[in-house]
């Protein structure tokens, strides 16, 4: 019988800050390691952040099609648990540190998901929610559907920044031409975020993530990221579900003071 084994793809990694505590950042779609650069500047002498770029995003390859996106996401970046991290996502980043925590438990010193969108909670919390996303979503959707990636990422940014981040026709090209390149893995996601295709809500399994977690969110964000982080908090045994104020999804990257502030007590409860 041959059996295939899948190697995972390489990523590209960067790190930065020189503190004694290791962090594994992972950053939210359409975006790239350099996201962490703000937050991981307000701990520098705290901490040392590895940051990877997610596959189809930054200096990274290409995702190469094959398997389901989350699940070589996960692939790709759980070598880097070398030792008991902090472990903390943005985002889809989110979901792939708790599949980390719930997989690799002995590794994940500290669990932290800011804006995680894992739907499958809302889903079964407040189904409405869900409906509410998916008409505003609709339009990017379509977009993918008939092959305008650049309309997407625009749609899709625009969807998920705030007021006071810069409009689609006032980023550098560059940063247009990326978000465009990583768009198409979000409905990939699909699956995993909505349906719960990995079995992270499947009975018991949240109650073994027993690591000091953070879960926190915006206070300008989307109504659904409130529904996960209050719905994930109450499904684990010691998860704490905090608003920044005044920040919208973009958090760690237009509020990385604030979100220091929040690491630093919750990096006080899990051992060094």
């Amino acid at each position: 019988m041959n059996i295939e084994t899948r190697v995972p793809q390489p990523v590209f990694v960067r790190s930065f800050g020189t503190g004694p505590r290791k962090v594994l950042a992972l950053h939210c779609t359409i975006a790239h390691s350099g996201a962490w650069r703000g937050l991981a500047d307000q701990m520098a002498d705290e901490a040392t952040f590895i940051t990877p770029d997610m596959l189809s995003h930054g200096r990274s390859p290409d995702w190469d099609r094959k398997g389901d996106f989350q699940d070589r996401s996960v692939e790709a970046v759980a070598h880097l648990l070398s030792e008991p991290m902090d472990v903390i996502g943005h985002s889809f980043g989110g979901s792939v540190a708790l599949r980390l925590a719930v997989e690799h438990p002995d590794m994940v010193r500290s669990l932290t998901m800011i804006e995680p969108v894992y739907f499958a909670v809302a889903q079964q919390d407040d189904p409405q929610q869900v409906v509410d996303h998916d008409a505003e979503a609709a339009p990017f959707i379509a977009a993918l559907e008939t092959g305008d990636d650049e309309l997407a990422a625009r749609m899709f940014n625009r969807m998920w920044s705030s007021e006071d981040r810069p409009r689609w026709p006032d980023l550098p090209e560059s940063t247009r031409a990326a978000m465009t390149r990583g768009v198409h893995i979000v409905p990939a996601c699909r699956p995993s975020l909505f349906d719960d295709r990995p079995g992270m809500l499947a009975p018991g399994v949240l109650d073994n993530v027993a690591m000091p977690t953070l879960l926190l969110r915006g206070s300008e964000s989307h109504p659904i990221i409130g529904v996960v982080n209050d719905g994930l908090a109450r499904r684990m045994p010691d998860a704490q579900s905090l608003i920044v104020g005044g920040a919208g999804h973009l958090l760690p990257i237009s509020h990385p003071a604030e979100t220091a502030t929040h690491l630093r007590k919750l990096f006080a409860r899990a051992l060094v």
